[in-house]
């Protein structure tokens, strides 16, 4: 039996967390250095887990034996199921958790060898260099000359390499209040070769809820009781707390467009591009001049805490000009301001230069996972450690595909096409086979690779076989149950407010009624089973969009087919047919596959095409 490989993680952030416990589970030992224990998985911004996509990419972290979601759910809130009126492919869920809470409970997951599975070592220090041994990672270099020997190294420095905060015309050295930025090992990231730019990120102004006219306020609805991410959720649940909804008007936005002199993001002294999809509300008041109001969630930090994350204002104004549009909100006109907002920009790697286990192309045993990769949420970077962990721990390649899971499209992306740019924020729309990659079957796609893997804990895997089998016996229930077109099932479908079936009808043909859900069934059939919540969810679902889901599976399977041609990666682009453009992005880009090269942007289907038939050609000569 080899020995076991020794995989150091710089940084215990969301993506250092899960890559130290991934790598764990993969069989390695372990050693997390960071500054802080205090470190561990801070919720820099606000105080949430999930949201649309995101709580997808939670609940396949959670198939594949992850910490992300059990922890959000002892620390949460409120729980809220988004996107409900649409198609079940976009629907996610998201958490409120106190931001007390959170960091505790994944510091015991980390810290504890029981629940982290045995072997993390913990390490107080600042990693300043990386050793090499012929081109090879061997060991992380700390501030002290310490030297700490390895197999592998993963780097989750999240927003701290050459870090500087902004308010105003303040600029402060860190990549979060308190915390120093990492400005030797960004020196020494640069001098491997790695291509590092800038990008920005900003948190809101947090303010004393004491001081908060809530009566005056919105109180947000659609909170789901008892909702979980985990598919093993809780036995106990913190008491539900309210958030409220507050909004800007033209008082603000004048107020703020009279002092964009003095926002950093204007006056050139970042020079990093922030969040598109989450901009501050400077920007926001710039871009959309003719809204005359924006929405703000004013969102509890936690049970032993008053502050309150403005969720919609970040900003990086002046201190006194956050003070005064607070006061010009209508119920916040007395609030105080416990912690102002700002920007924070940073280095981050290029990850293009990154094989799709998240290993440096050029630098085998370098890992980098999370936001140094340019990505933004805590569910990105947690992703992305759990697939460099794995890696790390074994020295072989953990890949998801695109129509695996969202954390195979968020990967796929990150090392095919970069983040052009900008901090990178997964959404549905990125995943071409959303309808298979649905948060509630986040289990069935992913548990059984987990399993044979070994990421995946007895107890899990023994509650997954118990739903599987639930959901087979359901189904087959459906296919047997009938309902016959007489007096009787004419007064059940009465009951049930539908129209009768002319004919014979099994439960199953019933269900593919837009009307009829497994509620409805327990009207029209005596003996309907008895199952929870998600076992019905997955016999609908499989009963109801089959046709769906077997065309998408049809085409998933297709593009399956593309990834499974190679691209030579001296391979001339310059053929008969491919213009010039199309032609200078394959050679930048240098795909690995044909499926890689007909996601990169502007190459078209017939490009795809000339290539196909090319390959071809030559693999018969």
């Amino acid at each position: 039996m080899s020995a076991r490989r020794h995989v150091v993680i710089v940084g215990a952030g969301h993506a250092g967390c899960e890559a130290a416990l991934a790598a764990v589970r993969a069989g390695a030992r372990v050693t997390v250095v960071s500054l802080s224990r205090r470190a561990i998985a801070r919720l820099s911004c606000n105080p949430a887990i999930g949201g649309l996509a995101k709580g997808n990419l939670v609940r396949e972290i959670d198939a594949l034996g992850g910490a992300m979601a059990r922890v959000a759910d002892r620390a949460c809130l409120q729980f809220r199921r988004l996107n409900t009126r649409k198609g079940l492919a976009v629907q996610s869920s998201r958490a409120q958790v106190d931001i007390d809470r959170y960091p505790a409970e994944m510091a015991a997951e980390l810290l504890n060898p029981a629940n982290a599975g045995g072997g993390v070592d913990f390490v107080r220090g600042e990693v300043a260099g990386l050793t090499l041994r012929a081109g090879r990672v061997v060991g992380v270099v700390l501030a002290d000359d310490t030297t700490i020997a390895c197999d592998a190294a993963i780097l989750t420095t999240g927003t701290f390499l050459s870090a500087v905060m902004h308010r105003g015309e303040e600029r402060t050295e860190g990549g979060r209040v308190g915390d120093p930025a990492a400005h030797r090992l960004s020196a020494r990231l640069r001098a491997l070769g790695l291509r590092l730019g800038r990008l920005k990120t900003g948190t809101t102004p947090r303010l004393d809820g004491r001081t908060i006219a809530w009566d005056r306020l919105q109180v947000q609805a659609d909170t789901v009781p008892d909702g979980h991410f985990s598919f093993s959720p809780p036995t106990r649940w913190l008491p539900t707390v309210d958030c409220h909804l507050a909004w800007t008007d033209d008082g603000v936005h004048q107020l703020i467009r009279d002092n964009l002199h003095r926002a950093p993001i204007f006056t050139g002294a970042i020079e990093g591009r922030g969040p598109r999809y989450c901009p501050s509300i400077e920007d926001k008041v710039v871009r959309f001049p003719h809204r005359d109001r924006h929405l703000l969630f004013l969102e509890p930090e936690g049970l032993d805490t008053h502050r309150v994350y403005v969720n919609g204002l970040s900003t990086s104004l002046p201190a006194e000009v956050q003070d005064a549009i607070i006061r010009r909100i209508p119920g916040l006109e007395q609030a105080r301001i416990a912690q102002y907002g700002y920007a924070v920009e940073y280095d981050f790697a290029d990850p293009r230069d990154l094989g799709h286990d998240l290993q440096h192309q050029g630098i085998p045993g370098l890992y980098l996972a999370g936001q140094v990769n340019g990505t933004s949420g805590y569910e990105e970077a947690a992703a992305q450690g759990l697939v460099a962990g794995v890696s790390a721990a074994r020295g072989d390649a953990f890949v998801l595909g695109r129509d695996e899971a969202y954390i195979g499209v968020l990967v796929d992306d990150l090392v095919t096409r970069g983040v052009g740019g900008e901090p990178y924020r997964m959404f549905s729309s990125r995943a071409e086979h959303r309808l298979l990659l649905r948060e509630d079957n986040a289990d069935r796609r992913l548990m059984p690779r987990a399993r044979a893997e070994g990421l995946l804990s007895d107890a899990a895997w023994a509650r997954f076989e118990r739903k599987q089998e639930a959901i087979a016996a359901a189904e087959a229930w459906c296919a047997g149950a009938s309902l016959l077109p007489d007096a009787e099932g004419r007064r059940r479908c009465d009951a049930a407010g539908i129209q009768p079936p002319r004919n014979k009808a099994s439960a199953a043909e019933l269900l593919k009624r837009p009307e009829v859900d497994w509620d409805l069934l327990g009207t029209l059939f005596d003996d309907r089973p008895e199952v929870d919540a998600e076992v019905a969810e997955q016999v609908v679902t499989d009963i109801k969009y089959a046709g769906y889901l077997d065309r998408e599976r049809a085409r998933a399977e297709r593009t399956r087919r593309m990834e499974s041609v190679a691209l030579p990666r001296d391979l001339d682009y310059r053929l008969p047919g491919i213009s010039h453009e199309v032609a200078e992005r394959l050679r930048q880009a240098r795909p690995r596959t044909l499926g890689a090269a007909a996601r990169l942007p502007g190459v078209t289907p017939a490009a795809i095409d000339l290539l196909a038939v090319h390959l071809a050609r030559g693999t018969a000569s």
